[in-house]
């Protein structure tokens, strides 16, 4: 199941374990992320919105077993080897399970659960105790939920963690997504500012943020949080600390000079459409009234400090952090945020899920953005990425394709079978070296209206599969991979429309290292943002079994890398 950071999908989840029981199944496992907090908020969440079940936290070994599925069971435990290897061992001796299915709700279902280890032909532990736990039973049904399923969608069948199926569902209104912040083939959109456009951008964000806290608190609000993200180095964030630090000192030695013109300057850029816009005069004093009270407080949340979510519960808070700020955590009232933080390989599921400004408890007229120019671009090209899978999905298809640009992986790569996950890559001329067609006759007279001495001609992308369609590959050709990304590109564009060129007469001896002329090469790479599609036909008197066969070159547009999963590592 395949939902937006922070969507909803706890709910959907609740509800899906709740139709399951209804329809017979008495036992549940819900796993979180390895973070004892995260489990016991789950846990917590559990109890108060699931009535009917009886609710069993890692340590109630003996509450399920006195039980005995007298009603039906929901077990949480977090992604730790320890806590399910006794699951595990628990699930196994109690017996119940020999004769019940198990249903298995995973959710962040892409962290922690996939081997790691399946390029050292080895089984990482979770991995190996949650196969024991879905696999030692009568039946299993085993559901993987995230907002982030590119490593799930890159196992292969044999590994055994390939879904069976997929399904997307939708934001509820009022969400604040991708979309919203990293709008698609759009202008940048206006609640972000860039910083190396600004003189000075920590004081404007600090600004920023007690402004905003003043409508919210006026306005009714208990919490108002804003968020800085650099890099992981704990040494950075005492920095950032600091700096925020300095900036509210600013505030308070200016807050009847300086202070009062930067609050002016927000208040006319903010326009909040939760609430109604308080009057200046009153924001000022809100605004004075917390840096004279020293009510905003700076929290740095790492490794070296232990934070709850009841610190940033209520209040202005101001928190600062590296990987804390990933998964699970969920900041209420987030209206502020400064992001910094680089990677040299970025991984598109890891920095989609530090996108913790996404929710539907924000304001669209309050929040705001500030990040460097190229980190924005790299946002909004994971956010099309994700429409495109979200598209696929809703469209039908199986075999869903992921790309990305050149440059962003999709994943870590220690989680996906390098023999079986390959890259193609956009730009590049492809062709079979041994290829054959079901019916020369067949695509000769598809191709007859395509003249031999026009250039090029525009084609949708379904009569480019059609072509494609006739051709018998040689195993080096992934016809089949090509095919899923013209799929996957008209299912966010039904009219998607490519080029075709067609050459007919082409005396082209078979094994040598290029297929296109230097003409028709120069001309393909031409069509720099298209699929381009060149048919040759050959004499047949250099190879190619002496017959006038249609030999396809394809080009996928530039700086996109495709990735395909095929399960035959001979290339049989």
């Amino acid at each position: 199941m395949f939902g937006n950071v922070q969507s909803g999908k706890t709910g959907q989840m609740f509800g899906i374990m709740c139709k399951a029981a209804d329809l017979g199944f008495p036992a549940f496992v819900l796993l979180t992320t390895d973070n004892v907090v995260l489990q016991q908020q789950t846990l917590a969440r559990v109890h108060a919105d699931l009535d009917g079940f009886c609710i069993c936290g890692e340590n109630d070994v003996q509450l399920f077993v006195d039980n005995s599925l007298i009603q039906p069971v929901i077990v949480v435990l977090k992604k730790n080897a320890r806590v399910l290897k006794l699951w595990s061992n628990v699930l196994a001796s109690s017996g119940f399970m020999k004769g019940n299915p198990l249903f298995v709700v995973d959710d962040e279902a892409d962290a922690a659960s996939l081997n790691t280890l399946v390029n050292r032909q080895r089984q990482s532990s979770i991995n190996k105790y949650l196969d024991a736990i879905k696999n030692e039973t009568s039946s299993s049904l085993y559901l993987q939920v995230t907002g982030t399923p590119q490593a799930i969608l890159l196992q292969t069948a044999v590994s055994g963690w390939r879904p069976r199926f997929v399904g997307y569902f939708k934001p509820g209104d009022g969400y604040l997504g991708g979309d919203f912040f990293f709008p698609v083939g759009e202008e940048t959109a206006p609640c972000v500012s860039f910083l190396e456009t600004m003189e000075m951008p920590m004081r404007t964000f600090v600004v920023r943020h007690i402004v905003v806290s003043a409508q919210i608190f006026l306005a009714g609000g208990r919490v108002s949080n804003a968020l800085i993200h650099p890099s992981v180095r704990q040494s950075q964030h005492t920095q950032y600390a600091d700096a925020a630090a300095q900036e509210i000192a600013w505030c308070k030695e200016h807050s009847e000079t300086a202070f009062v013109e930067a609050v002016r300057a927000v208040y006319e850029d903010m326009n909040p459409q939760k609430s109604e816009k308080q009057a200046l005069s009153l924001i000022l004093a809100e605004a004075q009234r917390l840096i004279r009270e020293d009510s905003i407080h700076i929290i740095i949340m790492n490794g070296a400090h232990e934070v709850d979510s009841g610190s940033y519960a209520q209040g202005c808070n101001l928190i600062i952090g590296g990987n804390t700020l990933g998964r699970g955590v969920t900041f209420p009232a987030l209206h502020s945020i400064y992001y910094t933080r680089t990677s040299k390989k970025p991984q598109a599921d890891t920095i989609w899920q530090h996108s913790r400004m996404f929710g539907y408890d924000r304001d669209p007229g309050l929040v705001h953005i500030y990040m460097d120019r190229h980190l924005y671009k790299l946002f909004a090209d994971i956010n099309a990425s994700n429409n495109a899978i979200a598209a696929q999905i809703e469209r039908g298809i199986e075999n869903i394709r992921l790309y990305y640009p050149q440059g962003i992986r999709p994943t870590r790569a220690n989680v996906l079978d390098q023999k079986r996950v390959e890259m193609i890559v956009g730009g590049t001329n492809y062709y079979p070296y041994r290829p054959n067609n079901d019916s020369i006759e067949g695509l000769s007279a598809l191709l007859a209206r395509f003249a031999n001495d026009e250039p090029y001609y525009q084609i949708n992308l379904r009569f480019m599969q059609e072509l494609l369609s006739h051709i018998i590959p040689s195993a080096d050709f992934k016809l089949d991979a090509f095919q899923s990304i013209l799929r996957a590109m008209l299912s966010e564009r039904p009219t998607a429309q490519g080029i075709l060129i067609v050459r007919r007469g082409r005396d082209v001896a078979q094994g040598t290292g290029a297929l296109l002329s230097p003409n028709d090469w120069k001309l393909g790479a031409s069509f720099s943002e298209q699929a381009v599609l060149t048919m040759y036909q050959v004499t047949g008197t250099k190879g190619w079994g002496g017959r006038q066969l249609w030999i396809p070159n394809i080009r996928l547009p530039d700086g996109m890398a495709y990735y395909n999963v095929h399960e035959d590592i001979t290339g049989e």
